[in-house]
């Protein structure tokens, strides 16, 4: 068994050969009061809408060392998944980020692929793996770890690389070289609050789950809100509006990961190719795929309410 002290270098090199775009690393530690206060708040306002989830375990969100026994870092990588093919506009729309397999699966993968090889360096290292899967502040440890900073759409935004990346995190019994966050912020730019249609960016970096299109066409169970309905803006399954009207991604460039590329039979969902569609068809095309979280009834209800008001919506997604 190998025994060798690792660096956070030997950390960031092996994150880059598994395959991840960025790596930084922060100090496991508790959330500090800025952030911990605007999280409760957030909560109180019930922004997470029906998300109970989002409510529970909160004094390990907020202490990741509570989470993961021993913890001393948190190891924070960002995967690219800017489509290298995108749908026809005139199509309803998916999210780029539901186009190819579902990237729990893939990062998840991954991560432990970094982790087994962290081990081979050294045998002590204890750690477990998380991809959107845990009561973790992903985009907080993301910017305490340097990677980049939080936008005024709540998204993560890398300098020169845009906010089109999956994040994911190993938390570790090591202690580490820690990153700094970085200073960078949005300045003066509002034109992702200006551009969603619902106002669901109810001030920079407060979301309300009850407006935003990609909550009520994934996690919403029920009928689609009557304000939102009507504003879907071609948007079957998620939303990018946001993200395509950030500047920062026009730095955006088509990822490497296969796995995020779908068959074809994806890029040929017409609207009346969906209208069409038997749900083994729908179980054939989007099988491996972060769009089954929304089911085959759950698609079907997004399509019929986007037919609903789609004389309304003129627009579509393809802002950049």
């Amino acid at each position: 068994m190998q025994t060798d002290i690792i660096t956070s270098a030997q950390i960031k090199k092996l994150a880059l050969e598994t395959g991840f775009d960025v790596c930084g690393i922060g100090k496991a530690e508790t959330v500090d009061e800025t952030n911990s206060r605007r999280y409760t708040e957030w909560l109180a306002n019930s922004y997470h809408a029906d998300m109970d989830y989002m409510a529970r375990n909160e004094e390990k969100r907020l202490a990741p060392t509570l989470l993961v026994d021993g913890c001393r870092s948190v190891v924070c990588v960002a995967l690219n998944y800017y489509p290298k093919i995108k749908q026809d506009s005139n199509h309803p729309q998916f999210a780029y980020y539901a186009y190819g397999k579902d990237y729990h699966d893939v990062m998840n993968e991954m991560l432990y692929s970094l982790l087994n090889k962290l081990k081979s360096i050294d045998g002590t290292i204890e750690g477990r793996a998380f991809v959107d899967t845990a009561p973790l502040l992903e985009r907080y440890w993301a910017k305490k770890s340097g990677i980049g900073f939080i936008g005024k759409n709540s998204m993560l935004i890398i300098p020169k690389r845009g906010s089109f990346y999956f994040l994911g995190e190993l938390l570790i019994n090591k202690e580490l070289e820690y990153d700094s966050p970085i200073r960078l912020s949005c300045g003066n730019c509002t034109r992702c609050i200006d551009r969603c249609p619902t106002r669901a960016i109810v001030s920079p970096g407060v979301i309300d789950a009850n407006r935003c299109i990609s909550y009520q066409t994934i996690e919403n169970k029920g009928v689609i809100d009557e304000k939102v309905a009507g504003k879907l803006v071609n948007c079957v399954y998620g939303c990018d509006i946001c993200q395509l009207a950030c500047p920062w991604n026009r730095y955006a460039r088509p990822n490497s990961t296969e796995a995020f590329t779908p068959a074809t039979p994806f890029f040929d969902l017409s609207l009346e190719r969906m209208e069409e569609m038997t749900e083994d068809e729908y179980r054939a095309i989007f099988k491996g795929s972060a769009v089954k979280r929304a089911k085959y009834s759950g698609l079907k209800r997004n399509l019929e309410t986007l037919k609903q008001y789609r004389n309304n919506n003129t627009g579509n997604n393809n802002v950049l």
